[in-house]
């Protein structure tokens, strides 16, 4: 059974290189990022024009999403302002979706009538960068909560904006700051 839920894709990351490596008390790296409206995913390889697109070392995991709800929470826990969601640099960032229960499952998201079919294959875990980008704590925060990284397993597009989640995984109960809703399967 196919469960669709309605989420909306805020973000749309894009990064031709690493802005976190190094040492943190050295700032991160002038890469330029573009925030896209739309971006073309490939089979196998990523998005385009992404660090990530056709490496060797990350064809199983060269989409990272996460969800937004997630950074929420996280910044009123540590007591700050909310986090810009691009500095946790994850190519899509969605809310309304719940990831962690997709890790190890074929799911797919559609946007403006493009599919992506996408694996989510391990947790994207956060990296000691968040503390010196997001805020102190944040680092321990995120672990459980970093997002997933996926290989897409079909070609298409997606866009910002609203979306819809296609997933053999019936969505949990809704957690406070979870607006999520679900909706009869489109898929056979």
């Amino acid at each position: 059974m196919i469960h669709t839920y309605e989420v909306e894709v805020l973000h749309l990351l894009v990064s031709p290189g690493h802005a976190y490596f190094g040492r943190a008390r050295d700032g991160p790296a002038d890469v330029p990022t573009t925030d896209a409206d739309r971006v073309e995913v490939v089979a196998g390889k990523g998005i385009v024009g992404d660090r990530f697109f056709g490496k060797a070392a990350h064809m199983d995991a060269a989409v990272t999403l996460l969800a937004v709800e997630a950074l929420e929470a996280i910044a009123a826990e540590l007591g700050t302002a909310p986090f810009d969601p691009l500095l946790a640099r994850r190519n899509v960032v969605l809310r309304g979706a719940q990831l962690a229960p997709l890790l190890g499952e074929d799911f797919t998201l559609e946007s403006y009538g493009s599919s992506v079919r996408l694996h989510a294959g391990r947790p994207a875990n956060p990296c000691a960068w968040m503390d010196r980008v997001l805020a102190p704590g944040a680092h321990p925060a995120m672990r459980g909560r970093g997002g997933v990284r996926c290989r897409p397993t079909s070609d298409g597009v997606l866009h910002r904006g609203p979306a819809l989640l296609h997933s053999p995984v019936p969505l949990e109960p809704a957690r406070a700051g979870e607006a999520v809703r679900r909706l009869p399967s489109r898929l056979p």
